[in-house]
């Protein structure tokens, strides 16, 4: 047996192989190509030469907003040439398999809750904090039912708007984001020391975001993933933990705070349990 599962970002696309839809057994990670052709031929170069045979299988994460029938993205600033394209058919045409798909965060998250930081726990919150905010509510170890998809990073927070100024929406991605850091500070936020104050009080804003996620989903456990949570430097978790627990005032008791367990191949395991899931279903 031999499933093949992807993880298409802005930046790399994360292409492996699993044998027993429990670990992975090869990674390959390229560069996204912007132009969706290019994209798709060098995903299936990667797919012969890990899987040459036909998989029995075939599902994964692509960034941007998933259209109505998840077969590909409606839009997507970075991936431009992508948007309108299905995905799955052009997958489907070299594997020969239907191709089932996700949005990245929402993969991740899965990948988390079934084979990483919140394995174990039946309700888990997942955001990743990086170049943007993302996130997914997982429920019995599948993605919970939506209509739209989950964007916690588009949240308003009501904070003092001298952070951000006028002009620009007091979204959570916008106050705790990379990218939203690197525009404050004129430089990227790596290069900013972990002995910068900013990083405390990036923490007590991701805060201000995890206490809507506590109210809205109750969940057991969140785990937080990303460059700006599992990187160096970053907020700190001990800090985001100390943030929640004060925000949340004892209204009610703060869920356990954890980081990401899986690194980038978080959006892989969840699309081995993607495959695992519509496997027992198919039985």
């Amino acid at each position: 047996m031999s499933y093949v599962v992807f993880d298409i970002g802005g930046t790399k696309t994360r292409v492996a192989v699993s044998k027993d839809l429990t670990k992975l057994d090869e990674v390959k990670v390229i560069k996204t190509a912007a132009d969706f052709k290019t994209g798709m031929a060098d995903i299936e170069k990667i797919v012969k030469e890990i899987c040459p045979k036909k998989p029995d299988g075939f599902a994964g994460g692509v960034r941007g907003i998933l259209d109505e029938d998840k077969s590909g993205i409606e839009a997507d600033s970075i991936l431009a040439d992508w948007a309108g394209r299905s995905i799955a058919d052009e997958l489907h045409k070299i594997s020969d398999v239907p191709v089932l798909i996700e949005n990245d965060s929402a993969m991740a998250g899965l990948g988390e809750a079934v084979y990483g930081a919140g394995k174990g726990m039946d309700i888990v919150a997942y955001h990743t904090v990086s170049t943007g905010v993302g996130g997914v509510k997982i429920e019995n170890g599948m993605i919970d039912v939506s209509s739209m998809g989950f964007e916690p990073g588009h949240q308003i927070l009501d904070i003092d708007r001298t952070v951000l100024g006028e002009d620009i929406q007091p979204t959570l991605e916008n106050l705790v984001s990379g990218t939203a850091l690197g525009r404050r500070f004129g430089v990227p936020a790596f290069e900013i020391p972990q002995d910068d104050v900013v990083w405390e009080e990036l923490a007590g804003y991701l805060a201000q975001g995890l206490r809507n996620t506590v109210m809205y989903w109750s969940p057991e456990a969140i785990v937080l993933g990303g460059a700006m949570i599992v990187g160096d430097p970053c907020i700190s978790i001990e800090a985001i933990r100390k943030s929640t627990v004060e925000v949340l005032d004892g209204f009610v008791e703060c869920p356990f705070i954890t980081k990401a367990a899986l690194g980038d191949d978080a959006g892989l395991y969840g699309g081995l349990a993607v495959l695992s899931q519509s496997k027992g279903d198919s039985n």
